[in-house]
Protein backbone atom coordinates (compact mmCIF):
# COMPACT_ATOMS: atom_id res chain seq x y z
CA UNK A 1 0.00 0.00 0.00
CA UNK A 2 1.41 3.54 -0.57
CA UNK A 3 -0.43 6.85 -0.47
CA UNK A 4 0.94 10.36 -1.31
CA UNK A 5 0.06 13.22 1.47
CA UNK A 6 -0.01 16.56 0.17
CA UNK A 7 -0.11 19.50 2.30
CA UNK A 8 0.74 23.77 1.93
CA UNK A 9 -1.97 24.80 -0.52
CA UNK A 10 -4.17 27.96 0.75
CA UNK A 11 -4.91 31.56 -0.38
CA UNK A 12 -2.26 33.68 -1.52
CA UNK A 13 -1.81 37.27 -2.90
CA UNK A 14 -0.24 37.81 -6.49
CA UNK A 15 3.22 38.17 -5.94
CA UNK A 16 3.47 36.02 -2.33
CA UNK A 17 5.29 32.52 -2.12
CA UNK A 18 3.80 28.98 -0.91
CA UNK A 19 5.54 25.96 -0.14
CA UNK A 20 3.99 22.67 -1.29
CA UNK A 21 4.99 18.81 0.13
CA UNK A 22 4.12 15.21 -0.71
CA UNK A 23 5.34 12.58 1.21
CA UNK A 24 5.05 9.10 0.29
CA UNK A 25 4.59 6.06 3.25
CA UNK A 26 3.70 2.55 2.79
CA UNK A 27 5.95 -0.69 1.46
CA UNK A 28 8.33 1.56 -0.61
CA UNK A 29 11.42 0.21 -1.54
CA UNK A 30 12.83 2.70 -3.60
CA UNK A 31 10.79 5.98 -5.69
CA UNK A 32 12.20 7.33 -9.15
CA UNK A 33 10.66 10.20 -9.96
CA UNK A 34 8.35 12.87 -7.85
CA UNK A 35 6.79 15.27 -9.08
CA UNK A 36 3.76 18.01 -9.28
CA UNK A 37 1.03 18.65 -11.77
CA UNK A 38 -1.78 21.37 -11.48
CA UNK A 39 -4.82 21.18 -13.53
CA UNK A 40 -7.12 24.90 -13.81
CA UNK A 41 -10.62 24.93 -14.24
CA UNK A 42 -11.81 24.09 -17.34
CA UNK A 43 -8.00 23.07 -18.48
CA UNK A 44 -6.50 19.66 -18.69
CA UNK A 45 -3.78 18.28 -16.12
CA UNK A 46 -0.01 19.57 -17.16
CA UNK A 47 2.99 19.19 -15.77
CA UNK A 48 4.55 21.40 -13.40
CA UNK A 49 8.07 19.73 -12.51
CA UNK A 50 9.71 17.12 -11.48
CA UNK A 51 12.52 15.51 -9.34
CA UNK A 52 14.63 12.10 -9.78
CA UNK A 53 16.18 10.30 -7.09
CA UNK A 54 19.65 11.56 -8.66
CA UNK A 55 18.61 15.19 -8.39
CA UNK A 56 17.85 16.06 -12.27
CA UNK A 57 14.89 18.65 -12.00
CA UNK A 58 12.67 19.78 -15.17
CA UNK A 59 10.47 22.59 -15.48
CA UNK A 60 7.51 23.58 -17.28
CA UNK A 61 8.46 26.71 -18.98
CA UNK A 62 5.35 28.76 -17.70
CA UNK A 63 7.17 28.50 -13.93
CA UNK A 64 10.60 28.31 -14.71
CA UNK A 65 12.73 31.39 -12.50
CA UNK A 66 9.75 30.99 -10.15
CA UNK A 67 9.48 27.69 -8.63
CA UNK A 68 12.15 25.71 -6.92
CA UNK A 69 11.94 21.80 -6.34
CA UNK A 70 13.78 20.08 -3.20
CA UNK A 71 13.86 16.34 -2.89
CA UNK A 72 14.17 14.57 0.59
CA UNK A 73 15.36 10.97 -0.88
CA UNK A 74 15.00 9.34 2.43
CA UNK A 75 11.59 10.67 3.61
CA UNK A 76 10.51 10.23 -0.03
CA UNK A 77 9.26 13.64 -0.16
CA UNK A 78 9.38 16.17 -2.56
CA UNK A 79 8.73 20.19 -1.92
CA UNK A 80 8.34 22.96 -5.00
CA UNK A 81 8.87 26.39 -3.42
CA UNK A 82 6.58 28.75 -5.26
CA UNK A 83 7.17 32.51 -5.36
CA UNK A 84 6.20 35.47 -7.62
CA UNK A 85 2.80 33.58 -7.68
CA UNK A 86 0.07 34.96 -10.43
CA UNK A 87 -3.31 34.47 -10.67
CA UNK A 88 -2.39 31.97 -13.49
CA UNK A 89 -1.34 29.39 -11.26
CA UNK A 90 -4.50 29.18 -9.49
CA UNK A 91 -5.00 25.20 -9.49
CA UNK A 92 -5.51 22.29 -7.84
CA UNK A 93 -1.96 20.72 -7.21
CA UNK A 94 -1.35 16.85 -7.62
CA UNK A 95 1.72 14.96 -6.72
CA UNK A 96 3.07 12.30 -8.61
CA UNK A 97 5.00 9.79 -8.44
CA UNK A 98 6.26 6.46 -9.74
CA UNK A 99 7.24 3.91 -6.73
CA UNK A 100 8.68 0.24 -6.93
CA UNK A 101 7.14 -1.43 -4.04
CA UNK A 102 8.85 -3.64 -1.69
CA UNK A 103 8.48 -7.41 -2.98
CA UNK A 104 7.74 -6.54 -6.75
CA UNK A 105 9.67 -5.77 -9.57
CA UNK A 106 9.27 -2.42 -11.95
CA UNK A 107 7.49 1.03 -10.79
CA UNK A 108 4.32 1.92 -10.93
CA UNK A 109 2.46 5.31 -10.92
CA UNK A 110 0.99 7.17 -7.87
CA UNK A 111 -1.42 10.09 -7.81
CA UNK A 112 -2.04 12.39 -4.34
CA UNK A 113 -5.81 13.61 -4.12
CA UNK A 114 -4.80 17.10 -5.02
CA UNK A 115 -4.10 20.54 -2.95
CA UNK A 116 -5.57 23.97 -3.93
CA UNK A 117 -4.02 27.19 -4.44
CA UNK A 118 -5.97 29.94 -5.19
CA UNK A 119 -4.15 33.36 -6.15
CA UNK A 120 -5.89 36.03 -5.46
CA UNK A 121 -6.33 39.27 -3.83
Amino acid sequence: QVQLLESGGGLVQPGGSLRLSCTASGSIFSSETMGWYHQAPGKQRELVATASSGGTTNYADSVKGRFTMSRDNAKNSVYPQMSSLKPDDTAVYYCYATIQIWGRLGYQAYWGQGTQVTVSS
